[in-house]
């Protein structure tokens, strides 16, 4: 569904990215594990249109959208979580998911999916008429999945979603990333520091060091990697 092809992407003078070349097939789950500065958000932001490559190409469901503005690309179905959340905190939970939905007509299918998300995460359910910035943190990172999902993505991004939250909330939201996928057949990108957690639940991992794809492998085969246990593993 999504190739990136020999991407060079750039802050300045400074390139962040240097030849990436990546593939995301339909009902997968791939994870971009790597350390801080590697270059794994920079990866996301290109595909969404706001870091423009400056050279390479990158495919949606056969089409280039290397040139397309950020929105063109929302509406052909590729939604991001953001890291550090993002979520509006001065709307409620309800209005929150109701802004995920913004590009949608079908009233009655909002209503659908809107009980699908208070039955993947009965917490927001109950705290439906609160602001969003009087949730947790784990809570919050909840809320932005469910307003992603809002938008029935063909893809969803996902940028460090366990990031500063408490080991509960970590394993309920890795969880909850497995159940979309498996639910909904919902292919899923997921960049994440935590790389045990990242490669348990994906299908295939690549590994980024200092803008360059290191390795490329099953999700499986890296765990067992003796590199990339010393490396990212802690073992």
């Amino acid at each position: 569904m999504l190739r990136l092809r020999n991407i060079d992407a750039f802050y300045g003078k400074i390139q962040a990215l240097h030849d990436v070349s990546m593939d995301v097939e339909h009902g997968e789950i791939i994870t971009l594990i790597g350390a801080n500065g590697a270059g794994k958000t920079t990866t996301l932001m290109c595909i969404c249109g706001i870091v423009p490559p400056q050279s390479g190409e990158i495919y949606f469901m056969e089409k280039s959208i290397r040139n397309m503005n950020p929105h063109e690309i929302v509406s052909l179905g590729i939604c991001q979580v953001p890291e550090g959340r993002r979520i509006f905190p001065f709307l409620t939970v309800t209005e929150n998911l109701d802004m995920g939905a913004f590009l949608r007509s079908d009233t009655a299918e909002i209503k659908k999916d809107m009980d699908y998300i208070y039955s993947l995460f009965p917490i927001l359910a109950e705290r439906r008429h609160q602001s969003g910035g009087t949730l947790s943190g784990g809570e919050q990172q909840m809320l932005a999945i469910s307003r992603a999902i809002m938008s029935r993505p063909r893809m969803l991004l996902m940028d460090e979603p366990s990031l500063g939250l408490a080991p509960l909330f970590v394993k309920q939201i890795f969880h909850i990333i497995r159940q979309i996928n498996e639910e909904n057949q919902t292919p899923i990108f997921l960049v994440e520091q935590n790389a045990n957690m990242a490669l348990k639940v994906a299908h295939r991992g690549y590994v980024m060091e200092n803008g360059r794809i290191r390795l490329a492998d099953t999700a499986a085969n890296l765990l067992e990697n003796e590199e990339i246990k010393k490396a990212y593993l802690g073992l």
